[in-house]
């Protein structure tokens, strides 16, 4: 984001500068007043998706919401973030997993999706003048063996966060919306909630966190 950056509001700077230089991992604890998904006949591909945790097959009103910001060196030695979404829906909790990545470069985040990172999508940040943060998806590229292939617009979705503070509550709310430029509004969540701060050499990161299998392309 280069200076971009320094326009956020701090608390939103200081969770995003979750890395292993600073040691920090972000924990946020609360509520998501709607998880929501499209149409009917979306449901089959977020039902498949929820199998490697990609997406969230349910829909629920102020579901309990914890979001896990892990720093930590993958197998190949980068840089890596968690963001790991866990939604405590009626019957079992759902998981949406994804995993910031560097590029080699450090030029572009790549954001794996799942247990098995088989979805690659750019991300894109933005300040906006408030000091929130927006963020967008880009390119979604499959990978899996040989095989690297961009995915197509129609079975793909664009996805949108929003996400900024509130000092009188001292709550991060967030947006998200995640659409298929075809077939519409696919699933989203909005809701809020508090964030702690510990020591990431003293927590680690916890089993079950790390996905099962790491893409060596960035």
């Amino acid at each position: 984001m280069g200076a971009d950056f320094d326009r956020l509001h701090p608390e939103l700077r200081r969770r995003f500068s979750v890395g292993l230089a600073g040691g920090e991992v972000c924990t946020g604890h609360g509520v998501m007043d709607r998880v929501w998904h499209g149409r009917g006949f979306v449901k089959p591909f977020l039902v498949l998706g929820g199998t490697r945790n990609i997406l969230v097959p349910r829909g629920g009103r102020n579901v309990p919401f914890m979001i896990e910001n892990v720093p930590y060196a993958d197998t190949f030695g980068r840089e890596t973030v968690s963001f790991v979404r866990t939604f405590d829906l009626p019957g079992r909790s759902r998981r949406f997993d994804a995993q910031m990545v560097l590029s080699p470069k450090g030029d572009r985040v790549l954001d794996y999706l799942g247990t098995h990172q088989h979805l690659a999508s750019e991300l894109h940040f933005r300040a906006e003048p408030d000091g929130s943060l927006l963020i967008r998806s880009g390119e979604h590229r499959f990978r899996e063996g040989p095989v690297d292939v961009r995915v197509p617009e129609l079975i793909g979705a664009d996805a949108e966060v929003r996400e900024s503070f509130d000092d009188s509550t001292g709550r991060f709310h967030i947006q998200v919306r995640v659409v298929n430029r075809h077939f519409g509004p696919l699933f989203g969540y909005e809701g809020s909630f508090r964030a702690t701060y510990t020591d990431v050499r003293t927590r680690g990161v916890r089993p079950g966190l790390r996905p099962v299998r790491e893409e060596a392309r960035a």
